[in-house]
């Protein structure tokens, strides 16, 4: 079995290879699921290209970990965990990604990640029900790494946050170092999947540009590893690879406003948001459904989730009936609308908009950004790359770069809350939302 191998082609890396426990993996019903979820949730109604899914990308980010560990010089058990987790990092992702993620968490109490890891070490159901005599008592993803000297807690942790502690990490990594380097961090590991170049970012941005058609999203993938380097823990670019760091800083800003913050692909995912909302559903198994499961779910309750979700399907989408750019938001209208960011809170808002308006709460969609761009706070996040100096010196990528400094106060969105609701009731909507939202 160790000789088990597959040559998958794929239109962003070409021919990804994978064998032996990899391969296996690759084959499991758990990541045969995630075939069904659609990478960028709804967004193929606006970019109808975007059809591809997790299931592609968790494939990348397997080729770019390796790829990634190879550019560093892993050890050989560090880079095997390193793959296995870029292969199962989304592994547990709900239906239509990231849009009913808050709705997953509050039903199970665990974000994807956390559910991955106990997916992975068979502490949860890895598939549904009915699908008991295909797959009930089959060896657990875990137990499979296991026994090629993978250990899953390792694996596991490098899925997890970065929130995760510092000493979880030493923990989990003295699992393979052994007592004598227990000291020794190795976040770098850890940067591979999360930090502010790794194998996740870098291809989602490429899967996601080439889909959509969003040429902003090219990043020079070949110079970014070409001139990766690993020093003081940390996972660095040298000097000679800053611009290409630029440009991935560049394209991720730029993809956020042209596709992930689209206003139309944000009011479709709140549509979607109140269908299962409105449902009555049990989601504490969503992580097991793919979107199909979902849509199918929901049409089957009736009422206001079938309607939604049905109206979603044939692309009724709701339109924009109120909407403010950042230049007419006041700072009293921004102080406003980051009362209601909240999901439980966005709710009593287009409920009371709903009511002046006189239709139907389910009606109306209210979408905005985090109260930190409401309130045009430096966003660092993923600009502060560090650059490796010849001298030996690190420095991040904001104090030497003006392009990287200026995306950490670049609003993303470019617009501070929009009202949807169905075609015929625009105009009274259009001004339920302006009494409401600036009185």
């Amino acid at each position: 079995m160790k000789d088990y191998a597959k040559t998958v082609h794929d239109p962003i890396h070409g021919s990804v290879r994978l064998s032996g426990v990899y391969a296996r993996i690759m084959d499991r019903h758990e990541m045969q699921r995630i075939r069904g979820i659609r990478q960028l949730g709804s967004a193929h109604l606006v970019f109808p290209g975007a059809n591809h899914t997790r299931f592609e990308h968790c494939l990348g980010a397997y080729h770019l970990s390796g790829r990634m560990a190879e550019a560093i010089s892993l050890g050989a058990e560090d880079s095997q965990a390193v793959r296995a987790a870029g292969l199962l990092h989304d592994i547990c992702h709900a239906p239509f990604s990231h849009t009913l993620e808050g709705l997953m968490e509050d039903a199970t109490g665990c974000d994807h990640m956390e559910l991955a890891r106990n997916l992975i070490l068979g502490k949860i159901r890895t598939c549904r029900e009915e699908d008991d005599d295909l797959f009930g008592g089959s060896d657990t993803i875990g137990e499979m790494l296991s026994d090629e000297g993978i250990d899953p807690e390792v694996v596991c942790g490098l899925i997890s946050s970065p929130e995760t502690t510092a000493s979880e990490m030493n923990s989990l990594q003295s699992r393979i170092d052994g007592p004598s380097d227990h000291f020794r961090s190795k976040d770098y590991i850890h940067q591979i999947i999360h930090g502010p170049v790794d194998c996740d970012q870098m291809d989602y941005l490429l899967r996601d540009s080439h889909y959509t058609g969003v040429t902003a999203g090219h990043i020079d993938c070949e110079r970014i590893l070409a001139t990766m380097r690993v020093h003081n823990d940390r996972i660095c670019i040298s000097r000679g690879g800053a611009p290409a760091a630029e440009g991935l800083m560049v394209a991720r800003s730029l993809m956020f406003t042209s596709v992930y913050f689209h206003p139309a692909v944000r009011i479709i995912n709140r549509m979607t948001v109140k269908a299962a909302e409105a449902s009555g559903l049990d989601l504490k198994e969503m992580y097991l459904w793919d979107d199909s499961d979902l849509e199918h779910r929901l049409i089957g309750c009736g009422g206001v989730s079938s309607e939604i979700i049905r109206s979603v399907r044939g692309r009724r989408i709701y339109k924009k009936a109120f909407m403010l750019g950042p230049s007419e938001t006041s700072e009293d209208t921004a102080l406003f609308l980051t009362r209601y960011y909240e999901r439980a809170n966005r709710g009593k808002l287009e409920k009371d908009i709903a009511d002046k308006a006189g239709i139907p709460e389910h009606m109306v969609c209210v979408e905005m950004p985090s109260p930190s761009v409401l309130m045009n706070k430096v966003q660092i996040g993923k600009t502060d790359v560090s650059i490796l100096e010849p001298d030996g010196r690190v420095v991040n990528l904001t104090k030497t770069s003006p392009i990287a400094k200026s995306l950490q106060s670049r609003d993303p969105f470019g617009w501070s809350v929009v009202v949807a609701c169905p075609p015929e009731h625009r105009e009274a909507v259009r001004k339920a939302a302006s009494r409401i939202i600036e009185g």
